[in-house]
């Protein structure tokens, strides 16, 4: 059997945010985030080095190139180009993103911006609380637009918001800077719109002044009935309504769901939804739907209290799923899920689709020896075959594949020793020690994959 390549041009990297990355937070001029707050414990390392990005990038896409990566997904960094959020820009922050997008195209791989990825200013946060204001929507516009005035001739792909439905969970206030409040339903709703309304008008202003495209992003986790209940298979399609296609409905047909906006008229949910919101949202377009895939979930309806929200159906009813194998961290690993991801999305919508973040958090520690990472290997593997069946044998176009943290850096709490790279960081929680860089087996298990496209995945 002949294994099949992917398409021409198809991109293959690594995704990564600037508060897990780049360290020197007190350096070139950055401002405070919210995530500078956040002291370090015994399972987690503060944000001051992180992986030192800051001062190693340069190492760090050699390693990327020498895996013949064709794509990076960088953040900037809110607080570093604009420290206050609101106030003057800082040229040496904008300058230091020059640098890093200028090597990436040196090593002919192709930059990818994310906007922002939780860590909002500290000064909005503590004047505004977040995205529950109006005023920190249009902060962040101003800023996405000077980004994009800076950085579209270099960067052909954008995305505004990392993983844009969790400001539709429980735990939204924490991703949107609020230091207070943000936990009512109304609040989360209020919060989830007024991040859509940012995204749109950014995204509008990319189609208006560039040619680069851009799209939404999800975090996707496939959900599944517990049991043949009907009643758990109404929660699972109420989850996936709620928290994925009532955004996939705005990115790619201007509107809410029909569903969500009936539930929250008969609840009297007032999320401050104006008619110039609506105008933006009619004018918006999709070039793409990225997503971030690592596990999947399953929903017992009899777990949750009666009159909750949809939104909140996952924090009271996730069940165990014994079909499938789980991580340390309770994260299971299911490729079928991935694909039906990919296949259903496509179906229902027909814009290319993009997952830009995917791999497997595991434990792991240097001896001085190789570390045999087959584990992650299979994880890999598995998610590349069960996406060349949705292009294949489903018909679905996908621009790329991006793993999650390549190269090893904390965790979105903080944790080092949830490790996702391929390279090794000789650093722990509590010991930043020398930062050095050190392959494992997977490094050269992707390079084949990435020098064959995909065809070769023994």
């Amino acid at each position: 059997m002949v294994e099949q390549q992917l398409p021409s041009g198809f991109l293959w990297g690594n995704s990564t945010s600037s508060m897990q990355t780049e360290g020197a937070t007190h350096e070139g001029g950055k401002g405070a985030s919210v995530y500078d707050l956040r002291k370090a414990g015994p399972n987690n390392a503060d944000w001051d080095v992180t992986i030192d990005e800051y001062h190693r990038y340069a190492e760090d896409y050699d390693l990327m190139r020498a895996m013949n990566m064709n794509c990076y997904r960088l953040q900037i960094s809110w607080s570093r180009v604009c420290p206050d959020g609101d106030g003057e820009f800082n040229p040496e922050g904008i300058a230091f993103y020059h640098r890093l997008i200028d090597a990436l195209i040196a090593r002919n791989i192709t930059p990818m911006v994310c906007l922002y990825h939780f860590d909002m200013p500290l000064t909005l946060a503590q004047k505004y609380n977040g995205f529950l204001s109006r005023h920190v929507v249009d902060a962040f516009v101003r800023f996405g637009k000077r980004m994009v005035d800076e950085f579209a001739d270099k960067v052909p792909y954008w995305i505004t918001f990392n993983e844009q439905n969790l400001y539709s969970t429980s735990y939204s206030r924490v991703y949107a800077g609020c230091l207070t409040g943000g936990e009512s339903d109304q609040e989360i709703y209020t919060i989830a719109h007024h991040v859509m309304v940012a995204h749109a008008q950014v995204a509008n202003y990319v189609h208006a002044t560039t040619k680069a495209q851009i799209g939404g992003m999800l975090a996707y986790e496939e959900c599944y009935a517990a049991t043949a209940n009907p009643r758990d298979n109404q929660f699972a399609r109420q989850i996936n309504e709620f928290m994925n296609r009532n955004l996939l409905d705005v990115y790619a047909h201007g509107h809410y769901s029909n569903q969500v906006m009936t539930y929250a008229r008969n609840h009297h949910l007032d999320f401050d939804f104006t008619a110039a919101d609506q105008r933006d949202f009619d004018q918006l377009k999709s070039d793409f739907i990225a997503f971030s895939y690592y596990r999947s979930g399953l929903i017992d309806a009899s777990r949750v209290p009666v009159n909750t929200i949809p939104n909140r159906y996952v924090d009271y009813g996730s069940v165990h799923n014994s079909y499938t194998p789980y991580n340390e961290w309770e994260w299971n690993v299911d490729p079928l899920g991935f694909r039906d991801v990919l296949t259903r999305v496509y179906n229902e919508y027909g814009i290319p689709m993009f997952p830009i973040e995917n791999g497997i958090g595991v434990r792991e520690k240097n001896d001085g020896h190789e570390i045999q990472d087959d584990y992650r290997i299979d994880y890999h593997r598995q998610h590349i075959q069960a996406m060349k069946n949705a292009i294949f044998e489903d018909g679905v176009q996908v621009l790329g594949y991006l793993g999650w943290g390549l190269i090893d850096i904390p965790s979105s709490s903080g944790n080092v020793d949830k490790r996702y790279g391929m390279v090794y960081v000789n650093r722990t929680n509590r010991d930043v020690k020398n930062l050095k860089r050190i392959p494992k087996k997977s490094f050269n298990w992707f390079k084949r994959v990435i020098a064959s496209n995909g065809a070769n995945l023994s």
